[in-house]
Formats: structure tokens, sequence, C-alpha cells
């Protein structure tokens, strides 16, 4: 998803903001943030209960004959919708979010983001198959900002991944938020890096 060189690039811009801020920053993108597996297959079987019906009215074929032929259709259906690329298109759009948003809450307990000592980690996460972005600061400066500050953090990563920049979107990003954490929390405060420097690939 993102190349070695960009990953070195994205390191290095979120070294960059927090030597100006005692703040901690780190980046997650994921391919996917759940397989779905039962989404197709309960497509199938919805799909699978209307197929008779027209055999039944339409046809003089018996009711064996019939049950293979929804059998079949399910079968079929569940094949063929559970290629990758079918797949995340037909989970709705809404179930999609609420995985994306589920694992970037997971990841930011899962990197101790929410350790920093003046509870000051920042995470800015994407999933790639649900087409979301997150970005999700802990208790320490989300006192201190308002939710559009990271809406509009967000909003720069979405643009540059649509563009086909998804490495210029996440350096842009850092940047942000490095400068939003920079404002409430200059360097001094903490003396350790408490977290990774990295953009982590899932």
């Amino acid at each position: 998803m993102i190349a070695g060189t960009d990953k070195v690039r994205v390191s290095a811009a979120i070294r960059e903001a927090e030597a100006h801020t005692a703040g901690e920053i780190f980046c997650v993108i994921a391919r996917h943030s759940s397989e779905y597996r039962l989404v197709p297959v309960a497509w199938a079987a919805a799909v699978a209960i209307f197929v008779p019906l027209p055999f039944l009215y339409l046809t003089a074929w018996s009711a064996p004959v019939v049950y293979l032929l929804q059998i079949f259709a399910f079968l079929i259906g569940a094949m063929a919708l559970s290629h990758p690329g079918i797949r995340f298109r037909i989970v709705p759009r809404r179930a999609r979010h609420d995985r994306a948003h589920a694992e970037a809450m997971r990841q930011f307990l899962a990197q101790g983001i929410d350790k920093t000592e003046n509870r000051t980690g920042v995470l800015i996460f994407v999933s790639a198959a649900e087409r979301y972005v997150e970005v999700i600061a802990d208790k320490g400066i989300n006192e201190k900002v308002t939710p559009e500050v990271w809406d509009n953090v967000a909003g720069t990563l979405v643009g540059a991944i649509k563009a086909g920049r998804p490495a210029d979107g996440f350096v842009a990003a850092v940047g942000q938020c490095g400068a939003v954490l920079a404002a409430h929390f200059p360097p001094g405060a903490l003396l350790q890096n408490e977290l990774p420097d990295k953009l982590l690939e899932i």
C-alpha cells in the first residue's frame, strides 16, 4: 500500500513534528478492517430465497428439482460474492465505517497511544478497503481543541489519497497534527519519545 521509501518520509515527518511538541503522533494504514465473511453468505441466502418462486409458478418442475436449483443458486452466489473485488462493495457503507472505526479504536489502544504521560497521543488511521480515514486524539489534547480540527486533518489526507498521493497525505496530516500539538504542548514537558515514529501497515 505504501512504498518503503514513502514510509521513511512519513517517519521523518513524525520526528520533525515531534521535535516541536511534547505530543506523540502514530500512523496506521490497514488493508481492511474486517474480512466480512458473512456478508456474501447473507446476500446469497437472500437471493436463494426468491430463486424458486418463478420456477414454482411458471414451470412444471418438481419440488426436489427446484430445491436443488435453490441450493445451487446459494452456493454459486456465495462463491461469486466472496471474491474480494465484490465482497467489499456489497457491505453497507455504515457497516464498513463502523468496522473501520472499531479497528481504529483497537489500534489506538493496542499501540499504547492512550498510555502517554500527558495523554497527548494522536492516531492517524486509514483503512483502505473501507475508504475510511480517522484522526483520534487522546484526552489531553482533545480538551484543548474542537473535533473540527481533526476533521480538517482527515480531509487533507482524504484529498491526497483521492489524488493518488497517500504518502504526501500522511506527511501533510502529520504536519498539521504536529502544529496543533505544538501550540498546546510545547517541547520540554516530556523528555522521552514515548511512541515509535513510524507508519504501521497492517
